[in-house]
């Protein structure tokens, strides 16, 4: 009872919800949403246009070239097999420094929770991606909406910071807020500036990222 009271009934509701936004913004906003037009004029800022796009590039190589270099690693570094991996190792490296159970398995439980969310809210909503933009990897066949790699993004660096919080561990102030929102926000444009996902998607895996870390830190992590 005190699990499906704790997390099972609100999972449930975060997935209703997601869901039925999901299929709100899709209904309101059509395959090419308005939002997409942001992310179209980003990319032409930056020279990148869909395939067959043609026209002139006028952004520096030596500019443009970096950006994307450090997007792709972003977008790298959040994807399904390198998001395990951290929280793995991460749950590795806070048993051997705290050796508190809960605390050591708050990272997985973090991701798993949101990840189940995800999964089914997706499954649920149904969205399309981005249509008519530069995309330079192929996307996953999950829905659009919503960014699993931002939720998982979120969840996963904000428990990190939640854990650095509860056991008082140096530099926690600066590290907080990096892991919190600089790193997964830093994530988030990522998917978009690449033609992975509308930014709504990304707004979505902001919103579910923290309130998974919000249950896990409530019932594993307490202040």
């Amino acid at each position: 009872m005190p699990l499906l009271r704790a997390v099972v009934l609100p999972a449930l509701g975060a997935i209703a919800v997601l869901a039925a936004a999901g299929r709100a913004i899709r209904l309101l906003g059509g395959n090419d949403p308005p939002e997409d037009r942001a992310v179209r004029a980003l990319q032409d800022a930056f020279g990148h246009r869909p395939a067959g796009g043609g026209g002139d590039v006028t952004m520096p190589t030596r500019l443009r070239e970096p950006f994307d270099r450090i997007t792709q690693a972003l977008s790298w570094y959040s994807g399904v097999p390198q998001t395990i991996a951290n929280g793995v190792i991460w749950c590795g490296v806070t048993w051997f420094l705290t050796r508190d159970r809960r605390s050591a398995v708050a990272p997985a439980t973090a991701l798993a929770l949101e990840t189940a969310c995800f999964v089914a809210s997706a499954a649920l909503a149904g969205r399309p991606r981005p249509e008519g933009v530069w995309r330079p990897e192929q996307p996953h066949a999950t829905s659009s909406f919503p960014s699993g790699h931002t939720a998982a993004a979120f969840a996963l660096h904000g428990t990190l910071a939640d854990l650095l919080d509860h056991h008082g561990a140096r530099g926690a102030r600066i590290l907080g807020p990096l892991l919190r929102y600089g790193i997964p926000g830093a994530i988030a444009f990522s998917r978009v500036y690449r033609g992975q996902h509308h930014i709504s998607d990304t707004v979505a895996g902001a919103v579910l990222g923290p309130w998974s870390t919000t249950v896990v830190r409530r019932e594993l992590i307490p202040s």
